[in-house]
Order: C-alpha cells, then structure tokens, then sequence
C-alpha cells in the first residue's frame, strides 16, 4: 500500500523485504538549496522511508513543509552576515540546543525513535545533538563537508598552531569517536581525517555530486547577444569573488557584449557591492541574491561560462567546489582557480585553469574563453564524459547500502 506520509508517491509501493526507516538528517543550512542533503534525503523518501530534515530557515520561510516527500523543519532563522567569532559561534550553539531538543522530543513522541540520524558539518559537534537517539538505539553518521580545523582558520584567519585550532581538532576526533560511521567530502580530506580522527575502515567519501533532478545539460534560451559570465554561491573571502569583479573590470573594453552576474549571500556581499561601484561596473556586473536551487539552475544553464574563483588558501585549497560540477553537468564551461583539490579531479581538457590569487591570469582565462567558441565546446563536451562517469547515480545505492547496514536492515 501506499504510505499515507507519501501521498505524492502512489506509483511505489512498500518492499515487503526491507522495513522502512525512520530518519533525520540535522544540517545547519538552508535545506532547499543544499543539494548535498537533498540528494540523500530524496534518495531515502523516493523508497519509502520516513525522512525528516532539521535545518534553518530564511525570511518569509513556514516553520514546517514537505518538499518532495522530505518533512523539513526549519527550527531557526539566519541571516548570513557574520564578521565576528562570537557572532559565528553564538548562532552555531544555538542551532544546537534546539536541534538537541528537537531530538529528544521526536525521540519520544507516539511515531516511536529515529533509526538513523545523519548529522551534517559544519560543525562537528552538532553531532552530539544526537545523543538521546543514540542512547535509545538510533545510529548515527556524521557527514563532514567542511573540515571544520581549516575552515575556522581560513574564515577568521586562525594559524594551525594556535589554542582554537587544536581545539577544534580534538572537537573533530570526539565527533568522529561518537558517529558511528563517517562521511567524507573529498578525498584529500579523506587522507587528513584519517590521519588524525578517524579510522579508515570507518569511513566513506561522496564529493559534493551535482542531483541529477536538477542538474543536466539544458538548451539555452540565449542571452540577447550578451555574454554572461556567472557565479552563484556562498560569498565568503576564500571564493574569490572579488578576484573575478577586478578581473572584468580589465578586460570590459575588449568585450563589451560580456556581462558578469553574482547570485549569493555573505559577509563579502557588501564589500563586493562598494567595489563593483568603485570601479564602474554597476552597468555591467549584477549582483542579485540568493537563490534555491529550482530558481538558480535555468540561470546557471543559461550562463556561457561559469567562474569559480577561489583563493588557495589553507581551506580554500583543499575544499571541493561544488559549483564546478554543477556547471558541467549543466553542459556550461568554466573558468577556476588550480587549487589543489580541483586539480586532483580535473584537468586542462575539462576546465580552464588560472593562477589563484591573480586577477590578471583570471582576466586572461576569461578572454580566451570568451573569444574561443571551439575551445568552450570541446571544454564542455569532455566534462560531459566526466559527469557521466562520476554522478550521484553510480554513488546513490552505496549511500542506501550503507544505511541499512548501519541499522541492520539490509
């Protein structure tokens, strides 16, 4: 029979083989727009399992909605601007306590205990907001996107030998000591994380893969004659954004038909906002907000390049960019910084490649991409070939697998 949670769902049916789980995936972020939950989440409702989603929430967003089958609860609102620690770590503990206790109350309610709670960093000790379902049998998988050591040190500019970063790594060890299982970003990270918290044998990787649903190669509706470059993201220091305004600002006169288009939130956004006034571009480069995921994508397909510019910092240089994959699973060539991580997956046949930290070599890999029709299109064609062979769809049965071993089902 159909469940009656699913009613959108009538064409599958419960396997009589497998009971259906009950889970919670706990992430500090806004869900619609995380395509890293979304994957997992949909993944586990498309099934039949019972999915339930602890997030934040945005202006003009309900406390409560079902979005394709996943009962989503936004239990705190954010608004990405902080530019302090204090700041930073207040809304963190925050979201915390009352994840904790929306736990516990769901824990004990008349539906009966979670079966597994997946538990997503930043931070790491959000995992512990688990522990009365762990305590009445729930398992629980912290799922690290971010390392949190290096991502504290790259926002704040903390060094690796100072009193917060060590505290943070032994943080890391506990939250990894607690999980029963650990889910790993990328595989660099995977080598750091197992060197210092975590056994190997406990681990998994699943880089940040672009959800199908949403991201395929999409006919263009075109642009007017315009040729719109386009980042959409996070607006944080380490992405570089700022690199690619000053980096349009030198070569605008050459191309006049180019346009430079900026969707995010941030503490930069405002810093980006004076300088894109400060050097003229107010005609030229738009910056909009943020969008969720089902708004963003047909802009993103729409693009003719997308611009991944972050700075190879301590984070920035081992952090996986989802938005490159996304771009070429949208059939959309891209220009990116060589950071390490990016070059461990990539090469100058699948993405235009410049200097981090350079403006000038940023701006030369623009032009030549925008005057080089022949090269975009070989470009995109060979990421095409790499996105068939690493998709969500090869990885989503392992993710399944691994939780119904996790909680006996299988």
């Amino acid at each position: 029979m159909p469940r009656p949670d699913r009613p959108d769902r009538l064409d599958r049916l419960d396997r009589p083989d497998r009971p259906s789980l009950k889970v919670c995936h706990v992430v500090y972020a806004f869900y619609e727009s995380d395509t890293r939950v979304r994957m997992y989440t949909e993944a586990l409702a498309d099934r039949g399992d019972h999915v339930d989603v602890v997030a934040l929430s945005k202006e003009g967003q309900s406390p409560y909605e079902v979005i394709k089958g996943v009962h989503v609860h936004r239990i705190q609102h954010r608004v990405v601007n902080e530019s302090s620690k204090g700041t930073y770590l207040y809304r963190l503990l925050k979201f915390f306590v009352k994840s904790t206790a929306f736990l516990a109350r769901k824990t004990h309610n008349g539906s009966g205990p979670y079966d597994l709670i997946h538990v997503h960093s930043v931070p790491d000790f959000e995992v512990f907001a688990a522990l009365i379902p762990k305590l009445f049998g729930a398992k629980v998988i912290l799922d690290i996107h971010d390392i949190v050591p290096e991502f504290y040190a790259g926002k704040f500019n903390v060094g690796r030998e100072s009193a917060v970063f060590k505290a943070l790594a032994l943080a890391e060890k506990a939250s990894a000591k607690f999980s029963d299982h650990v889910i790993i970003a990328n595989h660099l990270w995977e080598t750091t994380l197992t060197s210092r918290s975590v056994c190997k044998r406990k681990c998994t990787t699943f880089l940040n893969y672009p959800a199908p649903i949403f991201f395929e190669a999409k006919r263009k509706t075109g642009n007017d004659g315009r040729f719109i470059m386009l980042y959409p993201g996070t607006l944080n220091r380490h992405q570089g954004v700022d690199l690619a305004v000053r980096a349009f600002a030198r070569i605008k006169e050459e191309v006049p038909e180019a346009e430079l288009h900026i969707y995010g939130d941030g503490p930069e956004k405002e810093n980006l906002r004076e300088l894109i006034t400060r050097l003229r571009l107010d005609e030229r480069v738009r910056l909009g907000d943020f969008m969720p995921v089902e708004q963003i994508v047909p802009i993103m397909a729409d693009a003719d390049l997308g611009i991944v510019p972050k700075r190879a910092d301590s984070f920035g240089n081992e952090a996986f960019s989802t938005k490159i994959f996304e771009f070429m699973a949208l059939g959309v060539p891209v220009v990116a910084s060589n950071t390490k991580i990016d070059r461990h997956y990539f090469d100058d046949t699948m993405v235009k490649f410049f200097e981090s930290g350079d403006e000038r070599s940023l701006a030369a890999a623009m032009l030549e991409l925008i005057k080089d029709q022949q090269r975009r299109a070989i470009q995109a064609k060979n990421a095409t070939a790499f996105i068939q062979a690493n998709s969500w769809a090869q990885k989503k049965d392992e993710y399944l697998q691994l939780a119904d071993k996790l909680t006996g089902t299988r």
